[in-house]
């Protein structure tokens, strides 16, 4: 698998494991002065670092609820001075993740940081997430049957080299 499909499980999984990431999933949004507070230096440089900044501090990302179109501006108004590259690598780990693709592939609604529904999410988006889901699973099967014909090789080769060493040392004892 490259290393850019590993990305969203990556960050997918880190997130749950994380005991830190714990305290922010309450239910309760996160205090209006704590959404205006600094970004930490680590996450200004890393977009993963970013993105858990983001999750602990905004409901739309912790619960992964469908983005609303220009949520980059809205980031950046409540996170100013923030880099907006690393804010953008940041945003597509998010939005190329399995789990935002899956809640994207069922939702009717777009959210804003803080979890208020807006507009609504179009037929062309669900199919968009929905094709991007089919084409990673399909990926993921190619590879998988690769793997297993190139072990089914392997071990063809293996069984094809033993019976030539059986057959030398039977004849090699003539």
């Amino acid at each position: 698998m490259s290393p850019v499909a590993e990305l969203p499980e990556a960050t997918e999984t880190a997130t749950h494991a994380t005991p830190d990431a714990q305290p922010a999933t309450s239910a309760a949004p996160a205090p209006e002065a704590d959404a205006h507070a600094a970004v930490p230096a680590e996450a200004a440089q890393s977009p993963r670092a970013l993105l858990k900044h983001l999750q602990q501090q905004f409901v739309a990302f912790r619960n992964c609820l469908p983005l609303a179109i220009g949520i980059d501006k809205q980031v950046l108004a409540r996170l100013p001075g923030l880099n907006r590259k690393t804010m953008r690598a940041a945003l597509g780990i998010h939005t190329g993740s399995m789990r935002y693709l899956r809640a994207m592939e069922k939702a009717t609604v777009r959210y804003d940081l803080d979890g208020n529904p807006g507009a609504e999410v179009t037929d062309t988006h669900r199919l968009h997430a929905k094709e991007l889901l089919q084409e990673r699973f399909k990926k993921e099967a190619d590879r998988k049957k690769a793997e297993r014909e190139a072990a089914a090789q392997v071990e063809a080769d293996r069984k094809r080299q033993e019976k030539l060493q059986q057959l030398a040392s039977k004849f090699a004892k003539r």
